[in-house]
């Protein structure tokens, strides 16, 4: 191919929207439209046919991800109006031949996807004899929250295949310059198009970098400058969304309005206001570390104050909570440093020593054991395990970028429900 070939994934439930979308798309410069596999699972061969008649001029590509029955689906598709047919490249070789034999006779293509292949080159090469037309080099999106990556596996397949490769899984307008460079003649782009509040101009970006290939993506970045990075770019609740909804603290509050915190945690038990522990906890925590204090014997007397709170800020700590109460809060609220606790009190504790310092401890309902990663908002705290945080870190972008396209299409003049479309979706009892 000449032109490299930019392809709109819509990976989406609802058909209207899907449309709605895509034309959107196209006049960002979109040239094939995909009927992404949960729009085939939720609304059939409707969705092939409907995109074909609304788009005449476009390729149409059915993401059908066959891995059985190949004649029969690959027919189903081409006779609704697909050009492209997408097979699981690990299928069994007699389904992938008869899949080809289906697509010769009724005139499409098949395009082989590597979604969970182990030898990709290996198993490239055999559907290739095989007679597919297109390879995928294809990073599914819950391996991508992991940190696998698609232009790891395109740059694998590099020369090893004589037909067309395309490419799929978190591409945008930094990384599909790149993936051209490194050889796709199809760039396939979904949620960092369609979830964006200006689809064209989401589509426009991706479509300038496919056409110049010499633009450099962003260096790679640590995975704890990454999770900082996704971390401080996401609100709490898309955080607990991101993890099925949990994480989240109970009856903390954040003291200064609408100030955040991210960073891994220091912890601190302490007892009944005694403050030595968090105090001495400051000198512990690196910048960017996040104080979470457990105060043992409610919240009738303080374990931290504003004093506490001037040296955290000076030690370059990002921010604090406490299962417990907190006094100087005109001072605090001055500074307008991140300090969420259950209460207020101007009783002061006395610096006995008593408790630890990066042990695990329960705070407001919550496990939080040193090193997890808490993001702390003005809708609250959430706890994420340190060993999951690059992916939740990762999903909740994902979780961001679908409100961004909710809250457009809000703003256009739908309303919530009709978005969601609740009363097709409602759990059937």
């Amino acid at each position: 191919m000449a032109t490299p070939v930019l392809q709109v994934a819509l990976d989406l439930l609802e058909l209207d929207r899907a449309v709605e979308i895509a034309d959107e798309a196209v006049r960002g410069g979109a040239d094939w439209i995909e009927a992404g596999t949960p729009l085939i699972k939720s609304e059939g061969m409707r969705a092939v046919r409907t995109l074909r008649e609304r788009f005449p001029g476009r390729e149409i590509v059915a993401d059908m991800k066959i891995a059985d029955t190949g004649a029969i689906e690959v027919e189903m598709a081409a006779k609704s109006g697909a050009g492209i047919v997408c097979i699981l490249a690990d299928a069994d070789d007699t389904v992938v031949a008869e899949a080809v034999r289906s697509a010769r006779k009724y005139g499409v293509r098949i395009m082989a996807d590597l979604i969970n292949i182990d030898d990709p080159v290996a198993r490239s090469r055999e559907v290739a004899a095989l007679g597919v037309d297109y390879i995928n080099a294809h990073v599914g999106i819950d391996q991508q929250m992991i940190g696998r990556s698609s232009l790891d596996l395109l740059r694998r397949l590099a020369g090893e295949v004589d037909i067309p490769i395309a490419v799929a899984g978190g591409l945008d307008a930094t990384t599909a310059s790149g993936a051209v460079a490194a050889g796709a003649s199809i760039v396939i782009v979904g949620g960092n198009i369609i979830k964006a509040a200006d689809v064209t101009a989401a589509a426009q970006r991706v479509r300038a970098a496919i056409d110049r290939p010499d633009i450099r993506p962003r260096e790679e970045e640590s995975p704890d400058v990454a999770i900082r990075r996704l971390l401080e770019a996401v609100s709490a609740p898309n955080v607990t969304d991101a993890m099925h909804r949990k994480g989240a603290m109970a009856g903390v509050v954040s003291l200064c309005g609408r100030v955040k915190a991210v960073g891994r945690a220091v912890t601190v038990r302490t007892v009944a206001g005694d403050w030595a522990k968090p105090v001495e906890a400051i000198d512990i925590a690196g910048p960017g570390d996040v104080l979470v204090i457990s105060n043992d014997g409610g919240t009738h007397i303080a374990p931290w104050g504003e004093l506490a709170t001037h040296s955290a800020k000076n030690r370059g700590v990002s921010g604090v909570v406490i299962d417990g109460a907190v006094r100087d809060v005109d001072d605090i609220r001055e500074m307008a440093f991140p300090v969420f606790a259950r209460a207020t009190v101007p009783n002061a504790g006395e610096p006995k020593g008593l408790g630890e310092i990066n042990a695990e401890i329960a705070c407001c309902g919550q496990e939080v054991r040193p090193g997890d990663w808490i993001v702390a908002d003005e809708s609250g705290v959430v706890v994420v395990p340190r060993e999951r945080a690059y992916e939740v870190a990762r999903r909740a972008m994902e979780v961001k970028k679908t409100e961004e396209r909710i809250r457009e299409e809000i703003r256009r003049g739908k309303t919530l429900s009709e978005v969601s479309e609740l009363l097709k979706w409602e759990k059937r009892h």
